[in-house]
């Protein structure tokens, strides 16, 4: 079994999450591309509810998740914990 660590940033927009995602690519060329996945609010039929979740492998736990954290508020989200 792997003790792979997952980070998950959690944006209100597609353009958001894609930008975070090429910036964790950048900053952290070592680690695989991040996952984009579009996460409906429960109980909202409508698209334009809708979260992204970026979601970033990091099996040697090279990411902070401070840093993390404070990438996903410039872009109006949070990181899951």
């Amino acid at each position: 079994m792997s003790d792979a660590r997952h980070h998950v940033l959690v944006l209100p927009e597609r353009d958001a999450a894609e930008e975070v995602a090429e910036g964790l690519t950048a900053r952290f060329p070592t680690l695989d591309e991040p996952e984009l996945v579009r996460d409906a609010l429960a109980g909202e039929d409508d698209a334009e509810d809708a979260q992204w979740l970026v979601v970033l492998d990091d099996p040697d736990g090279v990411c902070d998740p401070r840093e993390l954290d404070q990438v996903a508020q410039a872009h109006d989200g949070w990181l899951e914990r």
